[in-house]
């Protein structure tokens, strides 16, 4: 497998694969994400055939799907440890296979302003293409399909697990998403026809195209932005700022409901100019109503040498966004500070309260402050609803 930073030509392609000799025809796009594809063929060992890939006549296949867009030769996988070619043809060998699979409050994506307080069911597969050094799920994200004890649970399962167990969303999260494209497209397609809310945590990693094909069938994303110096995602993450910006981005220009997160990690991306520049972005191509997330680190994987992030850390990067003028900013992982609740830009008053992931009351009415009437950015619905029912069942 040779995996390419920067984006091939197909003539480039053609020729690092010495096939220019065979003319700009030999490649097939399979780029189609109809779930009515014809099935595996039969040597593929029951296998789910990929999608985004482009094929050449010397059996060897170019992955379309993330940022690295890596070639992989006959019999070998992608950066992922999730995609394998077999036979000239790319298969995703997690699809159908969740390594984890619970139910947690919307809160602990986190995802803040998407019908709070209510239960959702979220899954992972084994595999990520990403080599975070901090991973807190390293055993699941850094592991291949055979590491892993898996089960065997289609979408439709899937989809009927989260509605018997009273979940109004389904998220792929905890490893990275984009490795089970196709397996998360079709459970989120099914997930909406049945009313469910959807939603993916991502490191932003995947190509443009995919991205806005899987987002038909999304409602909210969550983004890691994990940094923002080229220098951190080359050296603690083995991957590139740039996608990930671009991710945001079109995220944002879909109209899809988007929350940042950034865990403060002390002495790799800590530096307070640095905070300060990612709040600028942020405000000056996103908006100033992109909630966004401060998450405290602790010690795990390759990085168990290094201190939790000290609070003042974190409360100093709430000060530089809210000087920048982001309005929903927010301190994770510090359960029971004041920034893990949701206050009104307008009036000041503290509109959802939370402690850690637990919601103890919400004054969101409509959409809006019960206080002032001033718009909250989100996904509502009836959550308001919900709180007082589960108020009521615990009295």
């Amino acid at each position: 497998m040779i995996s390419f930073r920067e984006p091939l030509t197909r003539k480039e392609f053609l020729k690092k694969l010495g096939l220019l000799g065979l003319g700009l025809g030999g490649l097939t796009v399979i780029s189609n994400c109809s779930s009515e594809r014809p099935a595996p063929s039969p040597d593929a060992e029951g296998l789910r055939e990929a999608r985004w890939y482009e094929q050449s006549p010397r059996q060897t296949v170019w992955c379309q799907l993330c940022f690295r867009e890596c070639i992989i030769a006959e019999g070998k996988r992608g950066f992922c440890r999730a995609r394998e070619n077999r036979g000239g043809k790319l298969y995703t060998l997690v699809y159908g296979k969740p390594c984890a699979v619970q139910i947690d409050p919307i809160e602990l994506e986190p995802m803040y302003h998407l019908l709070p307080g209510h239960g959702n069911l979220g899954l992972a597969t084994a595999g990520c293409n990403f080599r975070c050094k901090f991973c807190h799920n390293w055993h699941i994200s850094q592991r291949s399909v055979e590491e892993t004890r898996n089960q065997d649970l289609s979408p439709q399962e899937i989809v009927a697990m989260a509605v018997e167990r009273g979940c109004k969303s389904i998220s792929s999260t905890m490893n990275e998403p984009t490795v089970f494209y196709e397996y998360m497209y079709d459970i989120n397609k099914l997930a909406q026809e049945t009313g469910l809310r959807t939603l993916f945590h991502t490191n932003g990693s995947l190509r443009p195209e995919p991205l806005l094909e899987l987002l038909r069938f999304v409602d909210a994303v969550t983004v890691d932005l994990k940094a923002f110096t080229p220098q951190f995602y080359e050296q603690v993450s083995e991957s590139e700022l740039e996608p990930v910006l671009e991710t945001l981005q079109n995220i944002k220009r879909a109209g899809k409901h988007l929350e940042i997160v950034n865990l403060v990690i002390p002495t790799l991306n800590d530096d307070l100019d640095d905070v300060r520049r990612m709040c600028v972005w942020i405000r000056e191509n996103l908006g100033d109503q992109v909630p966004l997330h401060f998450t405290r680190f602790f010690p795990a994987y390759k990085l168990t040498s290094l201190p939790p992030t000290p609070v003042e850390t974190l409360e100093a990067a709430v000060g530089i966004a809210d000087e920048e003028g982001l309005q929903y900013v927010y301190i994770g992982n510090l359960p029971g500070h004041e920034h893990n609740s949701t206050f009104c830009p307008r009036c000041g008053e503290r509109v959802i309260h939370r402690i850690h992931f637990e919601v103890v009351s919400s004054d969101v009415e409509d959409g809006k402050c019960r206080f002032c009437g001033h718009e909250i950015p989100g996904i509502w619905g009836d959550s308001e609803k919900a709180i007082s029912d589960e108020e009521d069942e615990q009295t």
